[in-house]
Parts: structure tokens; C-alpha cells; sequence
């Protein structure tokens, strides 16, 4: 099943394309974005414009010639602030229902914030653990706090960027004297709400929308020196944001145009997009913010599905975010099951046997697990380079609940797994902080004696036991039948294991025992 799923914002107007696969899962085929201002001068009770409706409508008609070339089978679209408030957005509706068939349904801040959750926290590893989601649009702000499977408080406010900056935004460079009128409306309207929220509690908070987004990609390229490559599950401090905040705020338009990793289409409606963010963020007693490429269309195609009791089977089958984000991207690309399953179970085995040599953690033996699901996705395109196909399909198959580096770790431990050994001279590889080198190195040199030791896809071993004789390591191998080719592919292998263990590496075979 395809759905085509429309957001009819005040800023702009965003459409994806999703395919709901047998498991209720789902991935984006296509999205399109058009920044098309349809609620500036428009808001407030007054009237869209004709030249913001003519290009919201051309931007929707092409959407809908996208959804068709996709044989869609279900178009959800949603009206938001702006047509909610304008006192011609049902004529806006009815224009848009006559020319292009889309008949929106306008919703409520209270329902935009709930579905808005929804896709935060599936994008999001947040569990059971409390979040407070954070979404600004143009003409209104979001603020949630719930956990991975419910909101226990949502609320919508007007202080999205356009209608604080047409309202409230007379200077530039940005005057004191506004500066302090926007951050008192923005605290008379939201601070008490903010202070329940932090009364309560909570344990991250979540950043979605273009606005967001692009004061993260400014935090980050301020500090690394080039935008990051991924922005879903990326860390930014509020102190970052803070001062991302002060620098739009000392510079005119044309300034900040110049500033690195802004975007130049929201320029004139920065300002106000960052000292509502971190107004929000110094209100909450938040020290963090997550991102989240997730928003109101997502949540959309999550809440049609949860609405055909669909959604729920598969999370109740496999409720780690992470690990379902994992097996479905799996069985996209027809993996070996029962091969990943068996080199997942034996890379654990050594890992666990060797942690006093490696000192790593438990996140890492999970992310080792991962990857060994993950390792021969690769052949899904062709099997002689499958180990660096598989690089490419973990780190753009749309994994959810990693952080960037714990996906760019899982791929190269898959890439890893076969033919060359990490090198600084492979440039994904040489980005990684030493620390991140060393863990590729060391899941890698684990993975591939896993994985040789499961070289006739048998699954002929089935008990690994290491033994510490003094001048070498002997790994015991508990068999179920001849594991002749599992000992000789994995002795060609074993070299990076040998380093991990400081020692020579030999195997032995020994039939499982019987019972009398």
C-alpha cells in the first residue's frame, strides 16, 4: 500500500510518499517541499493572499501529479494554522478541492502536536522514557511531553516564525528593545506551560521542522567546521543553540546570509525562529536537543496505520525501535535470516569472551549485533562487492532510533566484514574520531571470524568457547557435523582478532556432548 501524505503549513507545504510494507512498517519513496509563505499577511483572522494561494495551489497540483505517478492508494492532507485562521481558507479549500482533488482535513494545534509526537518518537529511541518534542512552524509552535507509546501533554501556541516576526520584528540587526518584547510575548504566551513540563519531568527533549533543522545544522557547522551529514538522532547543546541565537541577532539580512549552514529561505525569519528556541529551551531547564527529520507528515502516515490496528502487531512482535528498525531494513533487502541470525549469535559469543581485551560497552555489543544482521545486505545488488553495497544500504536504508555515528559505526563494521581491513586512507573510515576507529576496528575484526565461521551457511557450530593457553588463544568450537571449511576460512581471516587478542589465534573442533 502507498500513501501520499500532505502538510499545508504556513511556511511551507511538504508532501512524502510512503510504502506501507506486509509488516506495517513503512519507508519513503519520494518527497517534495515548497516554501510558499501561504500565511504571510494571512494571519490573525485575516485574509490569505491571492499570490500565496496561486502558489500553494501550483505547489499542490504538482504534488498530486507526484502521488499519481505513484499509483498512491490513500492521500491524507492536513491544514494547519494558517488556513485554520484565515477568513478565506475555505475558499482556499474549495479552490484546492476543485483543481487538484485534495480535499485537506484543517486540524487543531492540540491534533497537529499529537501526530507531531508520534513521528518524533518513532524517528526517536525515546522508549519509555519522557520527552518533550518541540515543533515550529510558521504561524504556531508544538510542544509535547509523552514516551515512545503515549503524549500526556500537548499544546499548540501562535509564535511560529512568520507571525513573530510580522508582529514583533521591526529592526535588523535585531534592537534590544525587540529582542526583549519577543521573549516576553513568547514567556507570556508558553512559561507557564514550559513550567509544568519541567515540573513534571523529562529525560530529552526533541527538535522537528525546517526551522529546528536549521538551527541545529548552524550549532553543528559552527563547531565542526562543515555541516553534518545526517540530521536525524543528532545531539546539539543549548549552549550551541544559544549561540547560534546571538549570532543571527548581531547581523542584518545580508549577513545572514553569509552565516555557514543557514538556510538562505529562512534568513528573514531566523531571528525570531532562534530566540523562540532557545527561550523555550532556558524556560524547560533543558541542556540538550535532539533532532528529528520527523514531522506532521510522518505522523500522518503513523496514525493511518495505528488507526488499522496494523501498527501495534509489529511493535508488539519486535518493540525496540532500534531492533525493528533493523530486521526491516533486513527484509527489504531479502536477507539471509538464518546466516545473519547465526553470525549475529557467534559475534556475540567472542565479544562477550574478549571484553576484558576490548573494554567495550554494551552499546557496542549491541550495535555489533546490528551489524552482523546487517552484513550481507550487499548481496541484494551484487554479490563480489556486497560488503561495500552493504556500507551504502545501512547508511541510507532510513534507520530509526540511531544516532548518525552509531549507524556510520554499523556500516563500515559491515564493510569491514570481508575483503580490506579499516584504513586511514579510506575517507569514511578517517573521519571518525579515534575513539569510533577503534571500535570499528575491533566490531570488524570480531565480525569476520563470525562470519567465517558460518562459511558454508550450515550453522554447523554451535558453541564457541575461548581458552587462554599462555603463547596463543585455542577457540573451542562445539560442532554439529564436519567444520573443516569453517576452520580454514576463518584461520585465512583472523588476523584483526589476533591483534584484538594480542596473541595467535587457532581453532579446534570438538562434537557436541551427549547425553547417556
Amino acid at each position: 500500500m502507498r500513501i501520499a501524505a500532505i502538510d499545508i503549513g504556513t511556511n511551507s507545504v511538504h508532501m512524502i510518499v510512503a510504502r506501507v510494507r506486509p509488516d506495517l512498517s513503512f519507508e519513503i519513496v519520494d518527497r517534495e517541499k515548497a516554501m510558499v509563505r501561504l500565511g504571510a499577511g494571512g494571519l490573525d483572522g485575516r485574509a490569505l493572499t491571492a499570490e500565496a494561494m496561486t502558489a500553494a495551489l501550483q505547489a499542490l497540483s504538482t504534488f498530486r501529479k507526484i502521488a499519481d505517478s505513484h499509483r498512491v492508494d490513500k492521500i491524507r492532507a492536513v491544514a494547519t494554522s494558517a488556513t485554520r485562521e484565515a477568513r478565506n481558507g475555505g475558499e482556499f479549500l474549495s479552490r484546492l478541492a476543485k483543481e487538484t482533488g485534495i480535499r485537506p482535513r484543517v486540524i487543531t494545534g492540540a491534533e497537529e502536536a499529537r501526530l507531531i509526537h508520534q513521528a518524533a518518537v518513532y524517528g526517536v529511541d525515546v522508549g519509555s522514557a519522557r520527552a518533550v518534542v518541540i515543533d515550529i512552524g510558521g504561524g504556531s509552535v508544538e510542544v509535547t511531553l509523552g514516551t515512545g507509546s503515549s503524549v500526556q501533554l500537548a499544546r499548540s501556541f501562535k509564535l511560529g516564525v512568520i507571525r513573530l516576526s510580522e508582529r514583533l520584528v521591526t529592526t535588523d540587526p535585531l534592537s534590544s528593545r525587540d529582542e526583549g518584547r519577543l521573549e516576553k510575548h513568547i514567556l507570556a504566551e508558553a512559561g507557564s506551560y514550559c513550567d509544568q513540563i519541567a515540573e513534571i519531568g523529562f529525560d530529552r527533549v526533541v527538535g522537528t521542522s525546517g526551522t529546528i533543522l536549521s538551527l541545529g545544522v548552524m550549532a553543528t557547522t559552527a563547531v565542526r567546521g562543515t555541516p553534518p551529514a545526517e540530521l536525524r538522532n543528532l545531539r546539539v547543546s543549548a549552549k550551541q543553540i544559544r549561540r547560534v541565537r546571538k549570532e543571527l541577532q548581531s547581523h542584518d539580512l545580508e549577513g545572514r546570509l553569509a552565516i555557514p549552514g543557514l538556510d538562505p529561505r529562512r534568513a528573514d525569519v531566523a531571528v525570531a525562529g532562534g530566540i523562540l528556541l532557545d527561550t523555550l529551551l532556558r524556560r524547560l531547564g533543558a541542556e540538550e536537543l535532539t533532532l528529528c527529520d520527523l514531522a506532521l507528515r510522518e505522523g500522518l502516515v503513523i496514525d493511518y496505520v495505528r488507526r488499522h490496528k496494523r501498527e501495534i502487531a509489529q511493535v508488539d512482535r519486535i518493540p525496540d525501535v532500534r531492533r525493528r528498525s533493523t530486521i526491516e531494513l533486513a527484509e527489504r533487502c531479502n536477507y539471509f535470516a538464518v546466516h545473519a541470525d547465526q553470525v549475529a549469535r557467534l559475534a556475540l559469543a567472542l565479544f562477550d569472551q574478549t571484553r576484558a581485551q576490548h573494554e567495550l560497552t554494551d552499546r557496542e555489543r549491541e550495535l555489533l549485533e546490528y551489524a552482523a544482521f546487517m552484513h550481507d545486505l550487499g548481496t541484494h545488488i551484487s554479490y563480489p562487492r556486497h560488503h561495500r553495497h552493504s556500507y551504502y544500504l545501512i547508511k541510507n536504508g532510513d534507520l530509526r532510533g540511531f544516532e548518525p555515528d552509531e549507524i556510520e559505526v554499523m556500516a563500515l563494521v559491515a564493510r569491514y566484514h570481508r575483503r580490506s581491513t579499516p584504513k586511514k586512507a579510506h575517507d569514511e573510515y578517517a573521519s571518525l574520531t579515534p575513539t569510533l576507529r577503534r571500535t570499528v576496528r575491533i566490531l570488524s575484526g570480531v565480525l569476520r571470524v563470525a562470519e567465517n565461521l558460518d562459511r558454508s551457511h550450515a550453522q554447523i557450530i554451535s558453541a564457541v568457547e575461548l581458552q587462554d593457553r599462555g603463547s596463543d588463544v585455542l577457540v573451542q568450537l562445539r560442532t554439529n557435523g564436519d567444520a573443516e571449511l569453517e576452520m580454514w576460512a576463518a584461520s585465512r581471516n583472523v588476523a584483526p582478532f589476533e591483534t584484538l587478542v594480542r596473541k595467535p589465534v587457532r581453532f579446534a573442533a570438538a562434537k557436541p556432548l551427549t547425553r547417556n
